[in-house]
């Protein structure tokens, strides 16, 4: 299944994807989850997948029409990896980490699809990475390899958008990593059924401006979902609708000569296989 999250004319709806169509189910069902976290919370997935059954012509949307929203509008956590591509770990001053490294993101920096991200004006180092997200469904904690996909609720994209000046500013890296509306996520859902295991093998790509930044595969993680999730809870319970971004690939812009940064006008794209593209404008930050 495929979900996203909408603007109605009334708040927020989910929808399940078909193809180029999105089935509104307040549509087919006034009573229909109108929110996927709270249907991750409350185990409705079922449901919904019944009401969409019961969907007619006058419940479908253009899927390019949508105002969409970030699919988890407020997540508990949102944890990050950093340097789990080998060769992203290459193009910088790092050496291969025994342990995956671990830093949070705030809602604040998230940014739904087809929404601006804003760049600083107080640095132009504004980068891309492109990320596979992880979408927690149940309270889990000591997970084993065993188990661990067990807690996965579903799998989206994410761009992981990094001043890098201010992340450099200390050895943590908070800073650079949550300048508001930084952070696009989303635009789908797709639950762990419709991809391999761990989400094995899917090509991942980043395009700014229409070229291709980044290009690599998720078997080249060095700390893959399974393993990520079995270490992540040995010291923190994950919640229903916490979110883990799995780190990005080669080609961020820092490492390039001469560095490119995402700059106002331009369109950045991330796109991962079976999953589907999350797509930005570029946007400068207004003096306030």
């Amino acid at each position: 299944m495929r979900l996203v999250a909408f603007k109605g004319t009334d708040g927020s709806r989910i929808g399940v994807v078909e193809g180029d169509k999105v089935i509104d189910l307040t549509a087919v069902d006034a009573s229909a989850p109108r929110s996927i976290s709270a249907a991750i919370r409350e185990d409705q997935f079922a449901e919904i997948e019944a009401i969409a059954k019961r969907a007619d012509a006058d419940s479908l949307l253009n899927y390019d029409d949508l105002h969409f929203e970030v699919p988890i509008e407020n997540p508990g956590k949102i944890l990050c990896l950093g340097l789990n591509y080998m060769d992203h770990v290459s193009e910088g001053p790092f050496n291969k980490p025994d342990f995956p490294a671990i830093f949070m993101r705030t809602t604040t920096s998230m940014v739904a699809h087809g929404q601006p991200i804003i760049r600083p004006l107080q640095s132009e180092t504004m980068d891309y990475e492109a990320e596979l997200a992880l979408i927690i469904g149940k309270k889990s904690r000591h997970l084993t390899a065993e188990n661990a996909l067990a807690a996965i609720a579903g799998y989206s994209c994410f761009n992981d958008g990094s001043v890098r000046e201010y992340q450099r500013h200390t050895i943590q890296w908070t800073m650079g990593k949550n300048f508001d509306q930084t952070g696009p996520f989303g635009p789908v859902l797709v639950t762990p059924d419709e991809l391999p295991d761990g989400a094995k093998g899917l090509d991942i790509s980043c395009r700014l401006n229409g070229e291709t930044v980044q290009s690599s595969n998720t078997d080249m993680m060095i700390f893959p979902v399974i393993e990520t999730l079995v270490y992540i809870t040995e010291g923190l319970t994950l919640e229903p609708g916490d979110v883990v971004l799995m780190g990005t690939p080669s080609g961020v812009g820092h490492a390039r000569k001469p560095p490119l940064w995402m700059r106002d006008g331009d369109t950045v794209e991330i796109d991962i296989e079976g999953i589907g593209v999350l797509r930005n404008p570029v946007q400068d930050d207004v003096a306030h």
